[in-house]
């Protein structure tokens, strides 16, 4: 019943999580997307309230017309629409999710004992140490140099990341190493919104009203955090999905397939960021970055491309149904035997196999996420087997 309850607790916070995450990602692009694409207000009435630029569109039937003051309008209207909910409910919904899935069995989700044999508390210690340490330390980077040496601040932010992917990967189990290392960077996207964004402009709202002048530097840190949110984005969603396909994360070098993808998923990302400027003639094509991008994801494919020897031994050599048992027994009912059925799956009976015989294919020969972890040491040899068979018809007579 517990398996069966926390089962149902990761299905609901899931959902409200990628909901939460559209409309976070969503508003992000939008206001990316507007900043982009501003031009200089052809109303010299707007130019003399201070607009800085100007936006005309049409959608769903209706035009719009955004207009932008870098610094403070004239006046503040008596409904001012805030943008934070979103951030807050996508990391309140991810951390709960991850406690859920990962610390709240640890031992199990967390911790591979050949990489680092401590205990399950020890664990979920470390885990959360990565959020809080990653976060000061990215915090000191931009308090210290400011918001005009942004190519210093990405190179060291970047040599951050990279750093604790490796230590994530040596420390964590696969999976929930680069599970983690996308928390590390969402939970930093939350905390910029927090802790910098949102006060500074109740800053700027609280001067205006008071009639005092407004110090610019709080919507350049706003700005600073909120593009760095933008490059955030592709990476962190990369480390979030990871951990439904084992090629990945149980590479031997899986720290740099990692680190890889999440640099290509910064580099397509900054395509689409320049791209409206180039439509309005601000910079040049920024092909070259999606391009880039698109290489290095082509480069970790080809890189980690299997063998295609197995696919010829499996459609050679049928198994049959009492090797499959065996290997069954080593490595699978310790969660899906007569005492625990994890996911409410049963292997210990012919027609349990039979049943998830799809499943047991898909997730232990192609995939290769299970078993967690590996946790019980099945070999490539034993996933070619139960390949063999499930090929042959998946016979349990």
């Amino acid at each position: 019943m517990d398996s069966y309850l926390l089962d149902w607790a990761n299905l609901l916070l899931r959902w409200v999580h990628v909901i939460t995450v559209i409309a976070w990602i969503g508003s992000s692009f939008y206001f990316v997307f507007l900043d982009s694409s501003l031009t200089p207000p052809a109303d010299a009435n707007l130019r003399g309230e201070g607009a800085t630029g100007e936006l005309w569109a049409v959608h769903g039937g209706g035009f719009y017309h955004p207009v932008k003051y870098a610094v403070a309008p004239p006046q503040l209207p008596s409904t001012l629409h805030w943008f934070f909910w979103e951030a807050y409910s996508t990391w309140l919904s991810g951390f709960a999710l991850f406690t859920v899935t990962y610390l709240w069995n640890a031992g199990t989700f967390l911790v591979d004992k050949s990489l680092m044999d401590w205990s399950p508390a020890a664990a979920v210690a470390v885990a959360l140490s990565f959020l809080l340490v990653f976060w000061f330390l990215y915090n000191t980077i931009c308090r210290f140099l400011g918001t005009t040496r942004e190519g210093l601040v990405g190179v060291l932010v970047l040599a951050l990341v990279c750093i604790a992917a490796w230590l994530a990967c040596h420390w964590f189990a696969g999976r929930a190493a680069f599970l983690l290392v996308g928390a590390m960077i969402a939970t930093t996207m939350s905390a910029n919104v927090f802790f910098v964004i949102i006060p500074g402009q109740k800053k700027v709202v609280q001067a205006i009203r008071d009639g005092q002048p407004v110090d610019p530097v709080h919507g350049q840190r706003g700005k600073q955090r909120s593009v760095h949110n933008t490059y955030f984005t592709l990476p962190v969603l990369f480390a979030m999905l990871s951990n439904h396909y084992g090629f990945l994360y149980a590479h031997p070098r899986n720290w740099l397939v990692l680190i890889l993808m999440m640099i290509a998923g910064a580099a397509i990302r900054q395509f689409f960021v320049m791209r409206h400027g180039w439509k309005l003639g601000r910079n040049g094509h920024p092909a070259g970055y999606a391009l880039a991008g698109v290489a290095l994801i082509v480069a970790t494919l080809v890189w980690l491309m299997p063998q295609p020897t197995g696919a010829a031994n499996v459609a050679a050599a049928p198994a049959d149904y009492a090797a499959v048992r065996h290997v069954l027994e080593q490595r699978c009912f310790m969660c899906h035997g007569p005492q625990v059925q994890m996911k409410n799956v049963r292997l210990d009976s012919p027609q349990g196999v039979k049943q998830h015989a799809q499943a047991v294919y898909q997730q232990a020969v192609v995939a290769k996420t299970m078993p967690l972890n590996n946790a019980t040491h099945i070999t490539e040899e034993e996933r070619s087997l139960i390949g063999r068979w499930f090929v042959a018809g998946a016979r349990v007579d």
